[in-house]
């Protein structure tokens, strides 16, 4: 199994036990955090299989991952 890049606990590391807590706590935010997950992996299969999609596709899913990534952060900060 290749590694993926940009997992929740790769990206916010000093917040692992947040965020598992808020994954088994809270549902709107395990919600969130499935829907980086399933995300985040179509990317990386895109760039790691060389996918052939199109640009305006591949940056739709990252502008996706990112939006998602600054809610999740958002959440985890209180804010």
């Amino acid at each position: 199994m290749s590694h993926v890049p940009h997992e929740l606990a790769e990206e916010f590391p000093e917040l692992k036990d947040k965020i598992h807590d808020l994954k088994m706590s809270n549902a709107h935010f395990a919600r969130l955090a499935d829907e980086y997950h399933k995300i985040n992996r179509e990317v990386h299969r895109v760039e790691a299989a060389g996918i052939n999609v199109g640009d305006d596709t591949f940056e739709d899913l990252k502008k996706q991952r990112l939006a998602l990534k600054d809610e999740i952060f958002g959440m985890l900060n209180g804010t």
